[in-house]
């Protein structure tokens, strides 16, 4: 076999070098263009950040849990000093405050209270009761810094926890460099539903500019707790409190307001709140309020804006945030006013329920009873207390009962309509009658009625407390679903709001039969039904607490003149009137019967005229 003889391939060595060529040619290129990048960012970032960097520094370094990293070209224009801030990854992280009441959820990111759950208490269908969720509020700052426009919602704050006794502490800080920073600070103490809230702007002077104010804006969407959705709608609103009262925008509208030199201000529903110190705050708070109609999972949103008077350098602003049920005790106890914002009704009604139903509510609940015998106890006392004024009012009936036969006859007797008014006021004022005996006592027990009207749907006592076939006394109880809606009735059947109807028609029914004016004044009668149907629309939908009080009560009173009518004898009351009669002289005329005859004479005067 002949041996091959060995040839130089002088075609691939060319090929291998020109490839050489290229490659050694590409690699110089590419890191020209590398130095090339790498300076002109050290360039910017050394001009856009000359305030937090050290004289020789070419980068900005950003610690973060894994790696050091350097930040982009674009966070440096678009935060400037604060750039390394927006440079942390948001990782969702979430810090907590909690106690025995409330647990506080604050996000890394903006540094904002996120979630607010209230251990004690579930929505109607059983939820915890979340006031704000992250999902629908928001607390932003707004400054300027390096002629840019920033907002604390941008960066991710890094936290620092600990503890000063019992008291929770949550330090969340906005770094700029070494002794630079925006802080905000929480805390939270055992057995509290308040959350102390400071703002802090350390060594910030030249980076925050002062010549534009800071803005403060929060807005909630809030979300639905309770059954009655349309009630608890019709008591949410934006509340402030300014020079020791309380006012609020309204509750049936959208509506908004400029608000000035307030204490506290509160996105407030029907039996819970959410309330922040304002004193610390600008002079003027931008409140608004935006139903939501269709939405079943929230009712409205509603926003604050204002401003902090930053005056350069380093600035303290303490505030409080209150995440709270609205219970009067509690609320008092803070001493800043909040307790007003339980509705208890103005002038004398509040008066009322702040000094006297509330007193006896909480007397008899301290016993550990159920809200049901609560509340008949209290009916018990009411009307007990109320009975010299029953008693009152149905003797002044009774009187004018058996004194009918003789106004008839002086009807008869006089054809003018003037004569027999004289006359009929006479005899009145003869045997110490009034025509208004029977009302005037019936007046002083209406502003305890309005007041309890105003307790009962307002006592977060009441609230998922149940009583016979009522599973809530602070909403309707409903033994039927007519699965449709009647116009101002609704869709179901409330029981008690049934039960006081009827007990209404039959307590003035027996009023009536009582009383000489039903037959003087027809139109009575029409009042006795139409006034009660009016009562049935209405309290239908309204707290079954309520109608159950208002049942009892026409229970009680029906039974107190059924007694009172077993002791009144009215051929003895009538002796008694005669015999005053008797011994009373006739004297002249009264201011008020004066007045009552120039009327009717004025009366009379225009009809012939016409």
């Amino acid at each position: 076999m002949l041996q091959q003889e060995k040839k130089t391939d002088y075609n691939s060595v060319i090929g291998f070098a020109l490839i050489g060529v290229i490659l050694f040619w590409f690699l110089s290129t590419q890191a020209k263009i590398d130095e090339t990048e790498r300076l002109a960012t050290s360039e910017v970032v050394a001009e856009n950040a000359e305030v937090i960097s050290s004289p020789d520094a070419a980068t900005i370094l950003v610690s973060n849990s894994e790696s050091d990293s350097v930040v982009s070209a674009h966070l440096v224009e678009a935060y400037g000093a604060f750039a390394s801030a927006a440079s942390l990854e948001d990782n969702s992280t979430k810090f907590v405050l909690e106690n025995d009441l409330i647990k506080v959820e604050l996000a890394a990111k903006g540094a904002r209270v996120s979630s607010v759950f209230l251990k004690e208490y579930q929505t109607y269908d059983s939820l915890p009761v979340n006031l704000l969720r992250e999902d629908s509020s928001a607390f932003n700052l707004t400054f300027w810094s390096q002629n840019r426009r920033l907002q604390t919602n941008d960066f991710v704050f890094e936290t620092y926890e600990s503890r000063i006794g019992d008291k929770q502490v949550l330090s969340m800080r906005l770094n700029v460099q070494e002794g630079k920073y925006l802080e905000f600070a929480y805390s939270l103490e055992p057995n509290s539903y308040k959350v102390d809230y400071t703002v802090n702007l350390i060594g910030l002077e030249g980076l925050i500019q002062a010549q534009n104010p800071i803005e403060l804006d929060w807005s909630v969407r809030v979300p639905r707790q309770e059954k009655n959705r349309d009630n608890e709608a019709m008591n949410t609103s934006a509340y402030y409190f300014a020079e020791g009262e309380v006012d609020y925008l309204s509750s049936t509208s959208d509506d908004s307001e400029r608000v000035l030199n307030t204490d506290w201000i509160a996105i407030k529903s029907q039996y819970f709140s959410t309330a922040l110190t304002s004193s610390n705050l600008g002079k003027e708070i931008e409140l608004s309020s935006v139903a939501h109609p269709g939405s079943e999972k929230y009712l409205k949103t509603i926003s604050a804006s204002t401003q902090l008077n930053y005056q350069g350098g380093s600035s303290s602003y303490a505030m409080e945030w209150f995440f709270v049920p609205n219970h009067v005790k509690t609320l008092k106890s803070y001493d800043n006013g909040l307790e007003e914002l339980v509705p208890l009704g103005w002038s004398i009604i509040g008066w009322i329920n702040k000094y006297i139903v509330i007193t006896i509510f909480n007397a008899f609940e301290s016993w550990g009873l159920n809200y049901g015998i609560i509340i008949l106890l209290m009916a018990l006392l009411i009307k007990m207390a109320l009975f010299p004024f029953t008693y009152k009012s149905y003797t002044s009936m009774a009187k004018m009962r058996v004194l009918k036969p003789q106004i008839d006859a002086i009807n008869e007797k006089y054809e003018d309509q003037m004569k027999r008014q004289q006359e009929t006021m006479s005899l009145y004022k003869q045997v110490g009658v009034s025509p208004l005996g029977g009302c005037i006592p019936m007046l002083f027990q209406m502003p305890i009625l309005f007041a309890l009207f105003k307790f009962f749907p307002s006592s977060i006592e009441l609230r998922q407390q149940g009583f016979l076939w009522a599973t809530d006394l602070s909403t309707y109880d409903s033994i039927y679903d007519l699965g449709f809606s009647i116009p101002f009735y609704g869709d179901h059947v409330s029981l008690f709001t049934l039960l006081m109807t009827v007990t209404t028609v039959l307590q003035m029914k027996f009023s009536n039969s009582m009383s000489s004016s039903s037959a003087q004044m027809p139109q009575m009668k029409y009042m006795m039904y139409f006034m009660p149907v009016i009562f049935l629309g209405v309290m239908n939908n309204y707290a079954a607490a309520l109608s159950y009080y208002y049942f009892l009560a026409n229970l009680i009173t029906f039974a107190q003149q059924k007694v009172i009518a077993g002791m009144t004898d009215d051929s003895a009351l009538l002796s008694k009137m005669e015999a005053k009669k008797e011994v009373t002289p006739k004297k002249g005329k009264s201011k008020f019967q004066a007045r009552l005859e120039n009327m009717m004479k004025e009366q009379q005067d225009a009809k012939k005229k016409k």
